[in-house]
């Protein structure tokens, strides 16, 4: 049936889930046109006589009767030079493009993830007559000023190159002609298509320890619970509790070499502000523009749900794509919940058997295959080359349940969990990641030695924190106890009144709360504080865990509390974060706070050992 030929009919609607009859060697995964308008849809279920079509768009005015085009081909994504720097939406069509029709999506509308008329400048790094693998770098084009895109030999094919050419071509323009092993002659373009519910492919074996963090300046996420490079994070909280506006500094500030930011069934607001926000943001290593290292999925809550569905995965298809360049990217997605929503809504109009909630009894699976994805790997291709995709989830529990199937099955497959607290949050306490409920997988040896066993890497990320401070994980796990015991000091404080305890539970609340004003509170619009150093992190906890650790000797010499409180210093040590001079004024304190607890000692004739 040659594909003029392959025209069905719709047979029954419901939503965005609509039957259809008529095309009889239809697949699962295929893209087909709807109706008169050619509305974009994808098959996800096949019988004997009919098939189901999920539409990525409005279905009002269909009916009954209407013709479906069956296209031949799955739902792909576009992958090439001019994907940076770039706003799309959930199936990948750049908003740019769809605003010329109005300010509102067009039903129907067509429009090609890369700019068909926009030429780059090839610069070839092999010769003709190579030979040439899948995953080898042939080419490059300077896509932005901060990233080189690197062309690849598209995943299956292998051969001699008879041709390369240099110069400026579109991306529909060979730039060179591979011949196979069995003969064939194919054009090599600057893009490739890879079909987004297929994992792109990496070396056999390929997968890799996680040794590095993943820095993203945020004091209470670094040093406390990291995430590595090519790992997993959820990001929990209910409204209100800052989960966009942590996505948006992660997206800002990581270290990631390629931002892949999918803004899934977000408020148009939230969407508008970061489409705004972003292309104003400098970034902090070059001073260039953010976006030029940056692509935006925006799929707000009011486009039709099942394009939702589809945009988590075009989004993680764009960041496999850099990876395989040998570029570590950074992914968030926000919000897995509304994700798992379009899932829920599919499947009651498919009127599949719910499970808890009502979500799918597929639901895990799902959120398995999306985390999985992420990871440290030996691409294919040559030279050999090291990427990564970091993955980071935001949940929006209802009510802020963390018991609810999203969050306790996205705590499954993944290493990080940040949780954030309304209390925090209503306390005007940002970042608000509670530090008693929250865990990082990566680091658990660096707490207790009988938890290495379920995090094999643990001690190497532990060993990157060394060389930026050799004594970092004993103060990391002695700030994490204070701050413990100091939770138990104030639930019997609450009772008792927190002047009937001994003085050395009252340094401990006064140290507990100079590690949350001064180190765990970050202001997300300070021009200083926002970005957080690795080096100015180590310095903050030193200075304040030194503090005690000297006050902790003059309590028990008998010097009281009261007098070590009324030190000027504890005040400036809970503002010093927001010192622009930064490394010099924290060392500067640390040096003066030093000085007046020794004078407090020589005042009550005691001898210390400093």
């Amino acid at each position: 049936m040659s594909l003029e030929e392959r025209v069905g009919q719709i047979e029954r609607i419901s939503g965005t889930v609509v039957d259809a009859v008529g095309v009889k060697d239809i697949e699962i995964g295929e893209v087909v046109e709807v109706g008169d308008e050619r509305l974009i849809g994808e098959v996800i279920r096949v019988s004997k006589d009919r098939f189901t079509i999920q539409v990525y768009e409005p279905t009002s005015g269909l009916r009954p009767g209407d013709k479906v085009y069956a296209t031949g081909r799955k739902l792909v994504a576009e992958l090439g030079p001019g994907l940076l720097y770039n706003v799309f939406d959930g199936v990948g069509r750049p908003l740019h493009e769809l605003l010329k029709q109005g300010p509102f999506i067009t039903r129907g509308i067509k429009a090609y993830t890369l700019d068909r008329k926009r030429k780059w400048y090839f610069k070839p790094t092999v010769k003709r007559g190579a030979e040439v693998a899948a995953g080898d770098i042939i080419g490059t084009v300077q896509e932005t000023y901060m990233i080189e895109h690197r062309i690849m030999i598209p995943p299956g094919l292998e051969g001699k190159l008879i041709s390369v050419e240099e110069g400026e071509f579109t991306v529909e323009e060979p730039v060179a002609l591979l011949r196979t092993k069995d003969g064939r002659e194919i054009p090599v373009k600057m893009y490739q298509e890879w079909p987004v519910r297929v994992p792109r492919p990496f070396q056999p074996e390929g997968r890799l320890p996680l040794t590095e963090p993943l820095i993203t300046g945020q004091r209470v996420i670094d040093t406390f619970f990291p995430v590595a490079k090519g790992g997993a994070a959820a990001i929990p909280g209910g409204f209100g509790t800052g989960k966009t506006v942590m996505l948006h500094q992660l997206a800002k500030w990581s270290d990631a070499d390629v931002i892949v930011y999918i803004g899934c069934g977000e408020r148009g607001n939230e969407m508008s502000e970061v489409l705004t926000e972003f292309p104003e943001l400098k970034d902090p290593r070059t001073g260039r523009p953010l976006m030029e290292r940056t692509i935006l999925i925006a799929n707000t809550s009011n486009m039709p749900v099942a394009a939702r569905e589809a945009s988590i995965y075009i989004g993680v298809t764009m960041a496999e794509y850099y990876r395989d360049m040998g570029y570590n990217v950074a992914l968030m997605a926000d919000s897995t919940s509304r994700w798992a929503e379009a899932l829920r809504e599919i499947s009651g109009r498919l009127e599949e058997m719910p499970v808890e909630r009502g979500y799918p009894a597929y639901l895990p699976d799902k959120i398995a295959e999306f985390y999985e994805r992420a990871g440290k790997v030996k691409v294919l291709g040559r030279p050999e080359r090291i990427g990564s995709v970091t993955i980071i989830g935001a949940v929006s529990p209802p009510g802020g349940d963390f018991n609810e199937p999203v969050t306790i099955h996205t705590l499954r497959f993944t290493g990080v969990f940040w949780a954030l607290d309304p209390e925090l949050a209503y306390s005007r306490h940002f970042p608000a990641i509670n530090w008693l409920k929250s865990y990082s997988l990566y680091v658990t040896s660096l707490l207790s030695s009988w938890a290495t066993s379920f995090s094999y890497h643990a001690e190497e990320l532990a060993e990157w924190w060394r060389k930026v401070a050799p004594s970092f994980p004993e103060y990391r796990s002695k700030a994490l106890e204070l701050l413990s015991v100091a939770a138990e000091i104030e639930s019997i404080a609450r009772i008792i009144g927190e002047s009937a305890l001994p003085d050395d539970q009252r340094l401990i609340l006064l140290t507990a709360e100079l590690l949350k004003e001064g180190f765990l509170r970050q202001n997300a619009f300070s021009e200083v504080d926002s970005f957080s150093e690795p080096e100015k992190q180590v310095l903050i906890l030193k200075m304040i865990l030194d503090f005690h650790s000297i006050a902790e000797k003059l309590i028990r010499a008998g010097v009281p509390i009261e007098r070590i409180r009324s030190l000027p210093h504890i005040s400036l040590m809970m503002r010093v974060k927001e010192d622009p001079e930064k490394v010099k004024a924290i060392l500067r304190l640390t040096e003066e706070s030093r000085k007046a607890l020794l004078e407090i000692a020589e005042e009550y004739g005691v001898k210390l050992e400093v």
